[in-house]
């Protein structure tokens, strides 16, 4: 497997890892990464490693076999030998962007606390897919919403519980289109706020910032017909 480095500390930007595998389709797993995989709608992370004697670009990252994590390159290149050591530089502007705007989109269905189903993240534009029958007509109060959130500074922080706990407390499931995985035994929890000023609390496996006030300012898009019960919201970071 390879131990994700980024689940600890998300803003780590740099690691040193060994190949362990290569894949079919020209990748290198490594046995740590701080590179994030394509999942939960978040696309997977890009950047570069180095070794002595060569480099490789990374364009994305996805899942693997089992646990592992494969970097992908943009074109097909000679791969570090199995057993080096290469060190890992993430594409940190782009991370930073896409932390902001998942921990938004979990904002965003705190305003509307109707079930997802379906979901993107981007790194100024994003969206989420509702259970809404009904257009939504007061855009200004759930922007004044967002930007309270933000302002409030909440701490965001994780947690973890058992799939039989999980199952107890359905109501902490929000995306009905991608159910948390169960494999390991356990379930990470993403929480925005705490105690009294908790605002949300869901299973989640993506990256986030720190706190809400890194979030930045937030204003909504289109908000788009998908069928007679689904409508599409869509979020835009303006900083």
């Amino acid at each position: 497997m390879t131990e994700p480095l980024f689940r600890a500390n998300a803003y780590r930007t740099e690691a040193f890892g060994v190949v362990v595998a290569h894949t079919p389709e020209g990748g290198v797993v490594l046995d740590e990464s701080v590179f994030y995989p394509t999942g939960g709608g978040q696309p997977g992370d890009s950047g570069h490693i180095d070794w002595s004697g060569g480099a490789m670009t990374v364009a994305t990252t996805v899942k693997g076999q089992g646990a592992q994590i494969a970097l992908v390159p943009a074109e097909p290149q000679p791969l570090p030998p199995i057993g080096m050591q290469v060190r890992q530089t993430l594409d940190w502007p782009r991370r930073l962007r896409l932390m902001r705007m998942h921990t938004a989109l979990h904002l965003l269905s705190v305003v509307i606390p109707l079930p997802v189903t379906g979901g993107m993240v981007g790194e100024t534009r994003s969206r989420l897919d509702f259970q809404m029958p009904d257009m939504p007509v007061d855009r200004e109060t759930f922007e004044a919403h967002l930007s309270e959130m933000v302002d409030q500074d909440l701490p965001v922080t994780d947690d973890y519980i058992t799939n039989a706990e999980l199952d107890n407390q359905p109501s902490l499931v929000k995306t009905l289109s991608a159910p948390p995985p169960r494999g390991a035994g356990k379930i990470r929890l993403v929480r925005i706020g705490q105690g009294a000023d908790q605002v949300d609390l869901q299973p989640c496996g993506g990256t986030h910032v720190a706190r809400t006030s890194e979030v930045g300012a937030l204003r909504l898009g289109k908000i788009e017909s998908k069928g007679r019960m689904n409508r599409r919201v869509y979020l835009h970071l303006d900083d």
